[in-house]
């Protein structure tokens, strides 16, 4: 049987769009700040959700034990209870099944003999990396349920990072077999978007450490900060040591973002520019021109964010935006290395 067929290069872009879903859905959970509702971690019994009012009011009394209840949501209903419980079970169950996804075909291509050596060796890597971002979902959650009601942001970029990096990885293995053919590149242009991606990367983190510090919600004023500053007081005093600031404070991280929003443009702007000088490919073009337009459509969707003081439906399309444009840079960084 022919090894990395067309039913491979199915299944792995199956796991990037169901990657892209469980991404979407974790930003719904995290707006509605449903993320904590349920407090334990049952692989197998989890998976199904409270069946009658007895196994709701016992669900709800557990989350009574929990620092979110008791300081912050000790007003709620169960029919409070119940609307954020929907978006952290399904949140989980789409985890559950992006495992089952990975893992029962791989085991039935590997049986059959339809994966390449190279092909295996990176479908364990996403086994791997998929676990893990599990682990780090769980490992984010215990942070809510000691002392403070709210995740740590540090857990929670972890958490949203993993999940993008093992997206783009997903989605690098089956450009790999769509384009088996191996080209002549220009190195140093394939340095340049490479080093483009680093800083993607980077301002993804400080997307998730915004979101984990509600930093959204300050400062809703562009092109400057609050009263007009373009780097506002407050960023250099809410955290001691100074630069404390940039990774724990609000004020600091969102002005980080800020700044980090135009160097990704400026950038991109760049790799355009320069591959104007380059004899490209039908692709390669392509490629670049959807960076261009996807970085406008993102920097357009965190001005508006801003703006508007994070509205749950423009938070989630802005993460979406993220999604899209991460997406054409592995796109455009592999029609340039391979």
């Amino acid at each position: 049987m022919k090894k990395d067929n067309k039913k491979v290069i199915y299944w792995l872009l199956t796991g990037c769009i169901l990657i892209f879903i469980m991404v979407v859905v974790g930003g719904i959970t995290r707006l509605t700040h449903s993320g904590l509702s349920i407090s334990n971690y049952k692989l197998i019994s989890g998976t199904i959700p409270p069946m009658n009012e007895v196994e709701w009011e016992a669900a709800f009394d557990l989350y009574k034990q929990y620092p979110e209840y008791q300081k912050l949501n000790n007003q709620f209903t169960l029919q409070d209870f119940k609307d954020i419980y929907f978006w952290e079970w399904i949140h989980r169950v789409i985890g559950r099944f992006i495992g089952l996804v990975f893992l029962i075909p791989f085991i039935f291509f590997l049986a059959t003999k339809q994966l390449s050596k190279s092909t295996t060796k990176k479908a364990i890597i996403l086994l791997c990396m998929g676990a893990f971002q599990g682990f780090l979902g769980w490992y984010m959650v215990k942070s809510g349920l000691v002392d403070n009601p709210d995740v740590s942001h540090y857990r929670l970029a972890g958490h949203l990072t993993t999940a993008f990096l093992t997206f783009a990885y997903t989605f690098w293995v089956a450009l790999d077999l769509i384009y088996p053919n191996k080209k002549q590149i220009n190195i140093r242009f394939r340095h340049f978007i490479r080093f483009g991606l680093i800083i993607l990367v980077i301002q993804i983190i400080y997307g998730a450490f915004v979101a984990g510090l509600d930093a959204g919600f300050i400062h809703n004023h562009w092109p400057l900060m609050s009263e007009g500053q373009f780097m506002h007081d407050t960023v250099l005093i809410e955290q001691q040591p100074v630069y404390k600031n940039f990774i724990e404070g609000k004020s600091g991280v969102q002005f980080v973002h800020r700044i980090l929003a135009y160097i990704v443009v400026l950038f991109i702007i760049l790799i355009w520019r320069k591959s104007k000088k380059l004899n490209l490919t039908k692709l390669q073009s392509k490629g670049i021109n959807a960076l261009l337009f996807f970085v406008g459509f993102q920097f357009l969707l965190g001005v508006f964010t801003i703006l508007l003081q994070v509205p749950v439906w423009l938070g989630v399309l802005h993460q979406v935006g993220a999604f899209f444009l991460l997406s054409a840079m592995i796109f455009t960084l592999h029609r340039f290395s391979k």
